[in-house]
């Protein structure tokens, strides 16, 4: 048993830390409750149907299946259209056709929060040498740092009263930095503010991670376009696969042109019998993202009590995301917290974790991913680039239980070798 193997006095500091978040768990009950109307309101109105699952191949044309999927999950994303494919197989993946699709040679783009997440400095230029990168294709890019956890908006606004950038990009998380993530209040400030100066650049937030979280998403705050993946909060641990897009109707007809081609569109691509999955995961989501919410509330009540430095968000704070990150001091606790996460697993249980190259990344990574869907970060996962100050960015956790497992057999590891 794995309760066996934990330090009992982590388990009474386990006992302790439920009492301390009774009413931050209620409160994200109340959330979820919200969102799960929200949910279930969609389907209702879409009049899903069993018919709906049906495994449509070669073309894929015609499936009522697919567009019904797509009309729930723009209307959860407070947006228009939207696209829900198994082609996207990533956010990274949603993140690149959306900005190929996007930009042209000439056309400059501006992060407003300072530099993108590491997977996305290639296919931008900032790294690497690909061939296929915006800079190489003649696309300009700018970016505006964070000032303390805030957008320099006086910065962003006269920038952009020149007209003459063609898209905005805010990354709602984190990311592999020590910024908070972003709350739909202050980004719907930024694009109210943005909107007095410039109506017309395209305003897109890299949307990963936040996802039911809050009562509200990015499209409901005004952008133009909110991009996703499905291996995270809005497949619910189900969908085995794809992201999303979505947005104004002439935004996601445009992108949709550039996953297909131009003239065909949304009208076709098959669905490799993963309708139902989309739809149970969406469905699922809510109470998936109340879960993982719960288990990243008590990680870090359990580390901020053990003493580590740097946990955020702090127990008590607000969260716009899923993400929990602890600076653990040295390689070798960062090495021993992720062995523990993978440990008790249900997956790979038995694999031995240590820093390795990872494709996109330009550091060695620490990975814990004991998942049933390779690279589903709803599901409990931890990862970091083997750099000081040894950061570890944990998220996810089906059910609280099995995330509390998780966690405190990771501080038992670590506290054994001390």
């Amino acid at each position: 048993m794995i309760k066996d193997q934990i330090d009992s006095k982590l388990l009474t500091m386990a006992e302790e830390a439920d009492t301390a978040l009774k009413d931050i768990y209620a409160e994200i009950d109340r959330t979820c409750m919200y969102n799960s109307d929200r949910v279930l309101s969609a389907f209702i109105k879409n009049n899903v149907s069993y018919t709906d699952f049906a495994d449509i191949n070669g073309y894929g044309n015609y499936d009522e299946g697919r567009d019904k999927l797509e009309r729930i999950f723009a209307e959860i994303l407070g947006c228009e259209d939207a696209l829900v494919r198994p082609q996207i197989m990533s956010g990274t993946n949603a993140l690149w056709l959306t900005f190929s699709a996007l930009l042209r040679h000439g056309d400059t783009m501006i992060s407003l929060t300072g530099t993108p997440y590491d997977s996305l400095q290639e296919m931008i230029g900032l790294s690497g040498d690909s061939s296929q990168s915006l800079k190489n294709a003649g696309v300009k890019y700018e970016q505006i740092d964070l000032v303390n956890n805030e957008f320099d908006e006086e910065r962003i606004l006269s920038r952009l009263a020149k007209k003459d950038v063609k898209l905005v990009e805010i990354q709602r998380s984190r990311g592999y930095s020590q910024r908070k993530s972003l709350t739909i209040a202050r980004i719907r400030h930024l694009i109210q503010k943005i909107r007095e100066v410039n109506d017309e650049v395209l305003i897109m937030v890299d949307n990963c991670y936040g996802e039911l979280v809050e009562k509200e998403e990015p499209g409901h705050a005004g952008a133009d376009v909110v991009v996703g993946s499905l291996m995270k909060n809005l497949g619910g641990g189900i969908a085995s696969t794809g992201g999303y897009i979505a947005g104004r109707r002439d935004v996601i007809e445009m992108v949709a042109d550039r996953l297909t081609a131009p003239g065909i569109g949304k009208e076709q691509g098959a669905n490799f019998n993963q309708n139902i999955s989309f739809f149970k995961g969406i469905y699922m989501a809510p109470g998936a993202v109340r879960s993982a919410l719960k288990s990243m509330a008590f990680c870090a009540w359990m580390l901020e009590k053990l003493g580590f430095h740097n946990v955020s968000p702090r127990w008590d704070e607000y969260r716009t995301d899923i993400i929990q990150t602890v600076e653990l001091g040295s390689k070798e606790n960062l090495v021993r917290f992720t062995q523990g996460i993978q440990n008790a697993s249900p997956i790979d249980s038995f694999v031995h974790i240590l820093p390795a190259p990872m494709p996109g990344y330009p550091f060695d990574e620490v990975m814990a991913a004991g998942c049933f869907t390779q690279g589903s970060t709803i599901e409990l996962s931890a990862d970091a680039p083997v750099i000081e100050p040894y950061t570890l960015y944990i998220q996810g956790g089906l059910t609280p239980e099995y995330g509390k497992l998780s966690i405190l057999l990771a501080l038992t590891r670590i506290e054994q070798e001390q």
